[in-house]
């Protein structure tokens, strides 16, 4: 039977979902209030936000959203999920957090866009370069071919004048 309480938590778990872009699923069982509000403090320094939700609560608020398929096989045990708009900044972020607490906080998967990931994924996630760096990256890759074409292109030209230059010093060592 729902009351206003589980409705309100609903609704905010729904909105939770549709700003986000990347969500860390753990297992938290074991810890202490005081530890679970150290790992918020460090996440919400990172734009992150870690929530500990009833599985039953999530699965009503995922239902609609397009990660709710995938985000519900993590749904099992003590959850509490890590929200955030940026993906790989988001995956760091709880991995670091979690880390003092690694023998009791266990990463069980997460969900990018609509995509599950397990907790290889995760850590797979984490290891990728920030956003700025792949975008540099890439744009360096599109912008090496026209650099070589142009290279090419100046070449005959430049080794031209190479060769003029050492037929004027030619004629000059033999006219001196």
């Amino acid at each position: 039977m729902p009351t206003e309480a589980k409705e309100a938590t609903v609704a905010e778990l729904r909105e939770e979902l549709s700003r986000s872009k990347a969500m860390i699923v753990s297992e938290y069982r074991g810890l202490k209030v005081s530890e679970i509000a150290e790992i918020r403090r460090a996440l919400r320094k990172q734009d992150v936000s870690y929530r500990v939700v009833k599985n039953r609560l999530m699965r009503i608020a995922s239902q609609d959203a397009p990660s709710g398929g995938a985000l519900s096989p993590f749904l099992t045990g003590p959850t509490a999920i890590a929200f955030g708009t940026d993906e790989v900044a988001t995956a760091k972020a709880v991995l670091e957090a979690v880390r003092p607490f690694a023998r009791i906080v266990r990463v069980t998967g997460g969900v990018v866009g609509d995509k599950a990931l397990d907790t290889d994924g995760v850590t797979r996630l984490a290891t990728l370069p920030p956003r700025e760096v792949l975008l540099a990256q890439l744009g360096g890759a599109f912008s090496a071919p026209a650099t070589q074409i142009a290279g090419l292109l100046a070449a005959p030209l430049r080794n031209l004048g190479y060769a003029l230059a050492q037929v004027r010093d030619q004629k000059e060592s033999a006219g001196a």
